[in-house]
């Protein structure tokens, strides 16, 4: 996986949650932490979260250029820090990612994708853990601009490449979700 970038956004307010839950724990590791080991082998690390806020060994904290517009924002910012090629991009609330989830993606990647999503097991994709190339940064631009906010619009169907089969992720949104 070294020819990804890996950016973790992790800038929300955690307003469900009650506190900050990139710093909750899941069997002695914060929420940050699992998520950054699943993407450990990227050679550029990016966090986008507000400076100052956490720090990762061997990760670098980008700043979320517009906080509080969600993770198509957190997008924006990563790509637009990353090197040309593609960002492997995570949402800070999957505690389940691993390695073999992102080398899945990494796989079925094409030359015409521009994105490359699981799909659950309803059909829907997965675009909090995603790979999405840096050519879609004026796209993501433009729809922030015109008041859009949903992640699933930052690239177009026909250049989005959905994967089936792969393991759920789950989504930790209120202390209740991170488990018994």
């Amino acid at each position: 996986m070294q020819d990804l970038t890996a950016a973790v956004t992790a800038g929300g307010r955690s307003s469900r949650f009650g506190s900050d839950k990139a710093l909750a724990q899941v069997d002695g590791q914060t929420l940050l932490q699992r998520v950054c080991a699943s993407l450990q082998g990227c050679a550029v690390r990016l966090i986008v979260a507000p400076e100052g806020r956490y720090a990762v060994p061997g990760w670098q904290v980008v700043p979320d250029t517009r906080p509080g517009q969600g993770p198509l924002a957190g997008l924006e910012a990563a790509l637009r820090a990353a090197p040309p090629g593609w960002v492997a991009f995570a949402g800070v609330d999957l505690p389940d990612l691993t390695e073999a989830h992102w080398q899945a993606l990494w796989l079925a990647c094409t030359a015409e994708a521009r994105s490359v999503q699981a799909q659950d097991a309803q059909g829907r994709p997965q675009p909090l853990a995603a790979l999405y190339h840096t050519g879609l940064l004026p796209r993501v631009t433009a729809l922030l601009d015109s008041g859009e906010r949903r992640l699933r619009l930052a690239a177009p169907p026909e250049n989005t490449v959905l994967m089936p089969g792969l393991p759920p992720l789950r989504n930790v949104n209120t202390p209740a979700d991170l488990g018994p």
